[in-house]
């Protein structure tokens, strides 16, 4: 039991030294994120109609 509480206090003592991203820093990482997925998405949309309709000209 012992281990267990010194095992949380270290780690307390290790979040403690963590350097946090600033707020600009973190809506910037996430504008970046949205801004990827959205065009991966539109990438992944368009592979997507265009071997759809290549599958229905080959296909009866």
């Amino acid at each position: 039991m012992n281990g267990l509480v010194q095992y949380f206090k270290d780690a307390r003592a290790e979040l403690g030294r963590v350097t946090w991203p600033s707020r600009e820093q973190v809506l910037e990482g996430t504008q970046a994120v949205l801004v990827f997925v959205i065009a991966l998405s539109v990438v992944v949309y368009l592979y997507d109609l265009i071997f759809g309709n290549l599958v229905k000209l080959v296909l009866p």
